[in-house]
């Protein structure tokens, strides 16, 4: 791969990741219909989400095992194709059982292009010689507040049906433009029979490190989860706010999330990435507890805001910190920490759901505010994000 091939694939996995993250968005504003579609509570919709979350973590475990045997590339390129159907398949799902399949083929979808993408970056962040981490998740942010915004109002002015088609179309376009400038690492060499490479010596890695990372990536992803799934109920019961203004919380959460990802690696150049990590945390935590204790629904936008700025650099740190990792191949850190941190995105929030039904959706983002304040200790852990990649 020339430096030059690496520059174009550098910014058509910019695409892939905005075009994941146009995905999620538009899903955000679709939570709150499911509810009177299928006539079904929140404790359900939680169950839901925890379906696509195990689908999502199957996924990841699976993605690890099969980078170094085909290389990141095909595996990027199919799972950016698979992601294509998915919403319309979960929106015009036409009863629940259908729904819940849907959302485990939604989750295997989302988990297997975030495994290929993450590894794909730390390859192309190799041939360039410096981070671009922080700027590609920045991409991914950005297709999340542009979706999430836009498909609110698309979804008051027309239907959530047709929202979940032209998000297809649009996701489509991207992938399809981007694809054919995309590159990635060879396939690994195959040890010989008998031989054992370095790091893999059982199917998932001994050391603890790794799992600790994948902890702090949990932790950070549950309010990302958090907010995504139950931001637009909470505004909406709490403060009743409409649909348009709802669905702003998630969107105004992912437009800070954009703006200071793409900043994310020049102030990791001069401060680092564990003070980075330190400072973020506490931001993230502020915000949380802004939008618990807010009187109105702009001043929670406003925490949302604020916490999409601390938040936005937790987990590209944390993933840099596994691509990384001593001792480990890139592929397979990865693949546990995002296994064990989707857990956050994905399957928290259906716990979520049942403390907001018996505890109100401000003592549970007030909790959240608490656990974002206890990654700020764990800091350290992410020492080896620091270590510069070389081409």
């Amino acid at each position: 791969m020339t430096r030059t091939e690496a520059n174009r694939a550098r910014w058509a996995l910019a695409t892939m990741f905005a075009a994941g993250g146009m995905l999620v968005g538009a899903w955000a504003p679709q939570i709150p219909l499911l509810l009177p579609k299928h006539g079904i509570d929140k404790t359900i919709l939680g169950l839901l989400i925890l379906g696509l979350g195990v689908g999502a973590m199957l996924a990841m475990l699976i993605a690890g095992k099969a980078i170094p045997k085909y290389g990141t590339l095909p595996l990027l390129r199919l799972a950016a194709l698979a992601q294509i159907p998915v919403l319309p398949l979960v929106i015009f799902a036409p009863s629940l059982p259908l729904l819940a399949l849907a959302m485990v083929i939604f989750g295997l979808m989302m988990g297997f292009l975030d495994v290929m993408a993450n590894s794909n970056a730390v390859e192309i962040e190799r041939q360039l010689g410096r981070a671009v981490m922080s700027s590609l998740h920045g991409f991914w942010s950005l297709g999340g507040f542009l979706a999430g915004t836009l498909g609110a109002w698309i979804i008051v002015k027309t239907s959530g049906e047709t929202q979940a088609l032209v998000a297809a179309a649009a996701i489509a376009t991207l992938v399809l433009a981007a694809m054919p400038f995309l590159r990635g690492a060879p396939p690994e060499p195959q040890p010989a029979a008998g031989e054992v490479a370095q790091g893999e010596e059982s199917f998932l890695p001994k050391d603890p490190g790794i799992w600790i990372l994948g902890l702090m990536a949990l932790m950070a992803f549950v309010p990302e989860g958090s907010v995504l799934d139950w931001g637009a109920l909470y505004l909406g019961e709490a403060f009743g706010a409409d649909e348009f203004t709802a669905g702003l919380g998630y969107a105004f959460f992912a437009a800070t999330m954009a703006i200071m990802r793409f900043l994310g690696d020049k102030v990791r150049n001069v401060f680092g990435g564990v003070r980075t990590f330190f400072v973020s945390a506490l931001v993230a935590g502020t915000g949380l507890a802004l939008a618990a204790a807010a009187p109105g629904s702009w001043i929670a936008i406003i925490g949302f805001a604020m916490s999409g700025l601390g938040c936005a650099n937790l987990v590209p740190v944390i993933f840099s910190a596994a691509g990384n990792y001593p001792g480990q191949r890139a592929g397979a850190a990865l693949s546990v920490v995002t296994m064990v941190g989707y857990a956050g995105i994905l399957m928290a929030p259906a716990s979520i759901g049942w403390l907001a039904t018996h505890f109100g959706h401000r003592a549970t983002f007030g909790g959240l505010a608490v656990m974002v304040f206890l990654l700020a200790a764990l800091a350290g852990k992410t020492a080896s994000a620091d270590h510069r990649q070389v081409a």
